[in-house]
């Protein structure tokens, strides 16, 4: 069975002149993969738009949620990646809007913990499950048996990606 053409096919017939020794699967792999990423990027901005959440309000909701709902200002920024100033304003954003409240930690009685409200679970809820739409309607392109075979793929890749490159390797791909 052939499949259909879409754009990427086209860019490669493109390039295939000019540089005709590359990889038209390695190509058509990154392109696609860059174009998917894209379209999900497009689509979690127009999201976060409609529910009015900037990115950064979502990641945080998101972090919390993933704690099961309750964090230290410092678990937060780590999982993050941001500095222990950057949670506090954005504790203090989200603290404004009803999305979180501080309270004490249980472990520490000098700490406070971040608690997410129901107003700030069902706002990450909403955002995400309409990406998550997003998200189900590509991948049901594919059963889901070839869904596991690409996730599985894409985490040999992933490995990979994740080492350091080694420079004797790279010339020789």
């Amino acid at each position: 069975m052939t499949a259909a053409e879409d754009a990427v096919d086209q860019h490669i017939k493109r390039w295939l002149p000019v540089v005709p020794d590359f990889d038209r699967d390695i190509e058509g792999a990154v392109v696609r993969m860059i174009r998917v990423i894209r379209h999900l990027r497009a689509v979690k901005e127009r999201v976060l738009a409609d529910f009015d959440l900037p990115p950064h309000e979502y990641e945080t909701l998101h972090a919390l949620a993933g704690r099961q709902g309750r964090a230290a200002p410092s678990d937060l920024a780590a999982d993050l990646s941001v500095a222990p100033a950057s949670i506090t304003a954005r504790v203090d954003t989200l603290l404004k809007r009803g999305f979180v409240r501080r309270i004490p930690s249980t472990v520490d009685r000098r700490r406070v913990d971040v608690e997410l409200t129901d107003a700030g679970m069902d706002a990450w809820r909403a955002a995400m499950e309409s990406q998550g739409a997003e998200e189900h309607r590509l991948l049901g392109a594919l059963t889901p048996a070839e869904r596991r075979v690409l996730s599985d793929l894409l985490r040999r890749v992933l490995l990979v990606a994740e080492q350091p490159a080694d420079a004797s390797q790279t010339s020789n791909s």
